[in-house]
């Protein structure tokens, strides 16, 4: 299928882009934190302190005044509870003079295992993780959700460049200023290119590794970054749409009712509404996007691979192929699951990632 290169990462994402073969063939942080600690519990790998922010936005209290007016609409408790539990945190990239105000979730517990920061799949947000991030905090993992730059819900009214090299700086910028200790970094889909991309170039950053369903063969965004401005955006104005994304999420789950696909539907494309969307969507398609392939072998973390059995968007062909590229890695295969394992079987997924946080043996 033509799309296999178009666009970049797997046909889960290209689908979603099918919109472009039809047409071609305010900016603010929010008030001050202040952090308390609320208590203490011990977790899998030892001890874990419970961190409040006293901050409005998680509980029962309302969301982000920084979200789309559409998040009232989802109805998944669990994503409405996770993006209760957005902020902004500053990352100074030196793209502008200001600093980015760029979203996330951060833990509310700090573990004494490695932190494990969560990447999405390519134009997603860190609400793709709603189904397993309180999973992980029950597990005493200090947990991570984060937007990569030019996805998700940042402050980019004033637009940074949005090709792969500002989107690694601006991971490495929010860990160097936020983090700060050495990360288990999981990445699905096409966010296993952002990790594998990452952590060649900031070994220092990356303890382990976890890619789940990985996108990592697709040679860039290809002919789509020659594209005229004028059909990328009218393309691109096609990504946001209600059908492409519904039969996304088709295509990605296995046996899940459709009014649950509807609902999961308007979560994937909450981000579309923020105004910078459209723009930071066509810098990153007409960069080139990822093309990570003679990376591989110089990948040297401990890698866990995680994939669906019946993914039918990225072949497990190519997570075996991963396998036998990657110097030090394992794979692991949940059944009856498809292109999402974190969505759809996240106690699972949580299972494995706690496992490799506690440093158990492969």
């Amino acid at each position: 299928m033509v799309l296999i290169h178009c666009l970049q990462c797997s046909p889960f994402e290209l689908v979603k882009m099918v919109a472009l073969k039809w047409v071609c063939s305010p900016a603010t942080p929010m008030g001050g934190r202040v952090r308390r600690e609320c208590g203490s519990l011990r977790g899998g790998g030892g001890l874990v302190k419970v961190l409040g922010d006293g901050s409005d936005c998680g509980g029962g209290s309302g969301f982000p005044w920084f979200l789309p007016k559409e998040v009232e609409k989802i109805k998944d408790p669990f994503a409405r509870n996770l993006a209760q539990r957005i902020e902004r945190l500053p990352v100074q990239t030196g793209f502008s003079e200001s600093c980015i105000m760029s979203s996330c979730v951060k833990p509310q517990i700090k573990s004494e295992m490695s932190p494990v920061v969560l990447l999405h799949c390519f134009d997603s947000s860190c609400l793709e993780w709603r189904c397993a991030y309180f999973l992980l905090e029950e597990a005493g993992i200090e947990a991570w959700a984060i937007d990569i730059l030019g996805w998700g819900f940042s402050d980019l009214e004033s637009l940074p460049p949005c090709n792969v090299a500002s989107k690694r700086y601006h991971l490495y910028q929010l860990w160097k200023s936020h983090i700060k200790r050495p990360m288990i970094l999981v990445g699905p889909s096409l966010g296993a290119a952002v990790a594998i991309d990452f952590a060649v170039n900031y070994p220092e950053a990356v303890e382990k590794m976890i890619l789940i369903n990985p996108s990592v063969y697709a040679e860039g965004t290809g002919n789509l970054a020659k594209l005229p401005k004028l059909v990328a955006y009218a393309g691109v104005s096609l990504l946001k749409s209600v059908p492409i994304r519904l039969y996304a999420n088709i295509l990605a789950f296995n046996g899940i009712p459709l009014s649950k696909k509807l609902d999961w539907t308007n979560v994937g494309r909450l981000h579309c509404h923020m105004p910078w969307w459209e723009d930071a969507t066509v810098s990153f398609m007409v960069s080139g996007g990822y093309n990570v392939v003679s990376q591989i072998k110089q990948v040297r973390q401990k890698t866990l691979i995680i994939c669906g059995e019946l993914d039918q968007i990225v072949s497990n062909l190519f997570a075996e192929r991963l396998q036998s590229e990657l110097p030090n890695s394992i794979i692991r295969k949940i059944p009856d699951c498809g292109h999402l394992p974190h969505v759809e079987k996240p106690n699972h997924v949580v299972k494995l990632i706690a496992a490799l946080a506690r440093g158990d043996d492969w």
